[in-house]
């Protein structure tokens, strides 16, 4: 089990991946990126010192015996590879510590930069629904793990950035907030109907 409280950052979880069914399980991480968000689970053979890392279900990294107990191990998430490390650390005993870190940066520290650069919306249109991550910096724009063809253009108040959903005509505006500290406010517009963005 866990030591520590990286709630929500850290939980174990029972679903029905391999992972999962072993009993070796140490962590289970959900990681929101542009692309989607990516569950991490790590199992730590604290006998054999086996290390397996499993992305979304699928096995990436296995290193069946390792001597050393205690260590990292680097590898890399989502479509535009983003870098993880977990991080295995003693800290009593037989008892290991599990970190993630992201870009170099906790998982905490990582997912509150990423408030700041990112806006994320969830949505249902025509039965299905939808996860609208707009790139604060490059103004890219993700829906369900694909990269959105976008149109900008300049108005009075700032900019929008058109796309399509389907049938579905989407906007993001992007206007001042008048104040120095809250910066540019972004705002998604389906249909002209405004969506409230959700937080990760």
């Amino acid at each position: 089990s866990c030591i520590g409280d990286y709630s929500p950052y850290l939980c174990i979880t029972h679903s029905t991946s391999e992972a999962s069914m072993s009993n070796d399980l140490a962590g289970v991480w959900e990681v929101a990126l542009s692309d989607g968000v990516h569950r991490i689970e790590f199992e730590h053979g604290t006998t054999t010192g086996k290390r397996v890392i499993y992305v979304d279900g699928k096995e990436i990294l296995r290193r069946d015996w390792m001597f050393k107990l205690v260590g990292k191990e680097t590898f890399s998430v989502g479509q535009s590879d983003t870098k993880a490390t977990i991080n295995i650390d003693a800290v009593s005993g037989f008892a290991y510590e599990y970190t993630l870190e992201i870009n170099g940066k906790s998982l905490k520290k990582y997912m509150e930069n990423r408030s700041k650069v990112t806006s994320t919306w969830v949505l249902n249109l025509d039965g299905m629904d939808c996860r609208v991550v707009l790139e604060k910096d490059t103004m890219d724009v993700w829906c369900n793990g694909d990269r959105i063809e976008t149109a900008g253009e300049f108005v009075d108040d700032g900019t929008e950035t058109h796309f399509t959903l389907g049938e579905h005509n989407c906007c993001v505006k992007a206007v001042s907030s008048g104040k120095r500290r809250d910066g540019i406010i972004h705002t998604l517009l389906v249909d002209g109907t405004e969506i409230a963005e959700c937080t990760e």
